[in-house]
């Protein structure tokens, strides 16, 4: 079940996002950082256990763009379309706020092609997004993939 996130799915939404980022399969975020931002997350709860496993987040940067952040799902629940699901719930918030363009960095371009996201060079983003990146252990030399989807 997708549902909006509480204060109180934060230390697991943690945990799940520092076990991909100690992989580095994912920058990790700090604790702080996703209290900070509960609002823009949405979380899949498994109905039966309510145990958290997966989670994905849409950040409004400017009046008419957003960011797909934060999208993690728990080893050995991959490949359920939990993924899916909580890109597709993050794709119609976004329509909801009428917004127009929405981008992602990823290490898997291959996923989010399926959902219409092109290939774009980072340099054609805006200034503002790259508030974050400063603060990135990657800074400058990111490696992941931008990528760009019009609504």
């Amino acid at each position: 079940m997708i549902r909006k996130a509480t204060i109180k799915d934060i230390k697991s939404i943690h945990k799940i996002l520092a076990d991909y980022g100690s992989t580095g399969e994912m920058l990790p975020r700090p604790l702080s950082e996703l209290y900070d931002h509960v609002r823009d997350f949405s979380i899949f709860e498994n109905p039966e256990t309510k145990k958290i496993i997966g989670c994905c987040a849409l950040q409004f940067c400017w009046e008419d763009l957003a960011e797909i952040r934060s999208l993690a799902v728990l080893p050995g629940n991959t490949k359920k379309r939990i993924g899916a699901r909580l890109v597709e719930t993050a794709l119609k918030e976004a329509r909801l706020f009428a917004i127009k363009n929405i981008f992602i960095l990823t290490y898997q371009p291959d996923f989010f092609k399926q959902f219409g996201f092109n290939t774009v060079d980072r340099a054609t983003l805006p200034l503002k997004i790259w508030a974050d990146c400063y603060l990135c252990v990657k800074f400058p030399d990111c490696d992941e993939t931008a990528m760009m989807k019009a609504l």
